[in-house]
């Protein structure tokens, strides 16, 4: 049988039931308990949540409460960016493994300090990038890990999504303080963290970034770059949550024999030689107005595969260490769009 592992959830917003319904799904992990500062909002998705799984869940007051309770084996942390320090510093002495959603912060120097605390405590600190869960993707991570490619010579990003101005209107959503940023943080990080994995880290970076006249919010909803990576390869990014009605994100890599082409659950591969091949699934990533728009089946392999590494103590499928190429990228687009100049990527 099994070893099962219990999660709390702390954080009831956008995404949260769709980790319930990827634990509800899932064999090897059970949700044991809720924490959320919206009273109201988490006594709802509590009530809800015990209605849905047939159990009595606990409801924490705080998160010292969950850092007390030694049922609990890890925590999948929701809430916005700019409380993560603060929540994960007492479940991290505690010694409660964290799964966090993206971004693990508001900008680079914060995310290295949460990466630090969980090294300095021993515990697994992992990101919910669930696109890397996608079939396409995999396939195309060990074709890059092969020989048959050739060098890679440029990569091309594209995320060109929407969404409505009742999207930005939710207090704190788009503002520097609370998110970090726009576009590229809350929504285009997905992208970028796949693109780096298969391409190695950036260089530098030429960037814009912008607020189009499609939104009202302080952050940028459309950024443009030029990238330099430290293999040699040179590449194109644009994201946009202002592009209506929005569109599949796509990573076209150009290698010496071949392309390789991520158009959300789907990859082509075009040999030079003639001969083209395509792996795809159906997953979606709600790049239109709802921003919901996709299964919890990606969500589930993300916990499942959390839970598998606190069992055989190994790593989890995307560390925090590793989220922070990602943040080290979109902070230099930023500092470059804000700056005029070509930055390095720290």
């Amino acid at each position: 049988m099994a070893e099962i592992k219990k999660a709390v959830i702390i954080g009831v917003g956008m995404v949260a039931q769709t980790h319930l319904d990827a634990i509800a799904a899932s064999d090897t992990v059970n949700l044991h308990g809720v924490l959320s500062r919206h009273y109201e909002r988490s006594k709802s998705f509590h009530e809800g949540a015990e209605r849905q799984l047939g159990v009595r869940l606990r409801h924490y007051h705080d998160v010292e409460e969950i850092a007390a309770d030694p049922a609990v084996d890890f925590v999948i942390v929701l809430t916005p960016p700019n409380v993560r320090e603060e929540i994960i510093a007492p479940l991290a002495r505690a010694g409660k493994h964290i799964l966090l959603e993206k971004p693990v912060a508001r900008n680079t120097h914060e995310a290295k300090m949460i990466v630090d605390l969980c090294q300095d405590h021993d515990v697994s600190l992992g990101i919910v990038f669930q696109l890397r869960m996608r079939a396409a993707y995999q396939s195309a991570v060990q074709l890059v890990a092969g020989s048959k490619l050739g060098a890679l010579g440029i990569c091309e990003i594209s995320v060109p999504w929407w969404r409505p101005q009742t999207y930005y209107d939710e207090p704190g959503r788009g503002t520097y303080g609370r998110d970090g940023g726009g576009v590229l943080l809350t929504q285009a990080i997905h992208t970028i963290d796949m693109a780096l994995s298969l391409t190695g880290p950036a260089k530098s970076v030429q960037a814009m970034a912008v607020t189009s006249r499609f939104h009202q919010m302080e952050a940028e909803d459309f950024v443009t770059a030029g990238i330099e990576f430290a293999s040699g390869a040179v590449g194109s990014f644009m994201a946009s949550t202002a592009s209506y009605p929005g569109n599949t994100e796509t990573i076209s890599l150009y290698y010496e024999k071949a392309t390789l082409r991520l158009s959300s659950g789907k990859l082509d591969i075009i040999w030079r030689d003639g001969r083209t091949e395509t792996i795809a699934s159906e997953e979606l990533s709600g790049s239109g107005a709802n921003p919901m728009a996709f299964s919890h089946s990606l969500h589930q392999a993300i916990i499942e595969d959390f839970a598998e590494a606190l069992i055989r103590k190994r790593k989890p499928a995307i560390s925090g260490e590793e989220a922070l190429q990602a943040h080290a990228l979109i902070d230099a687009m930023l500092q470059s769009a804000k700056s005029g100049k070509k930055e390095a990527v720290l």
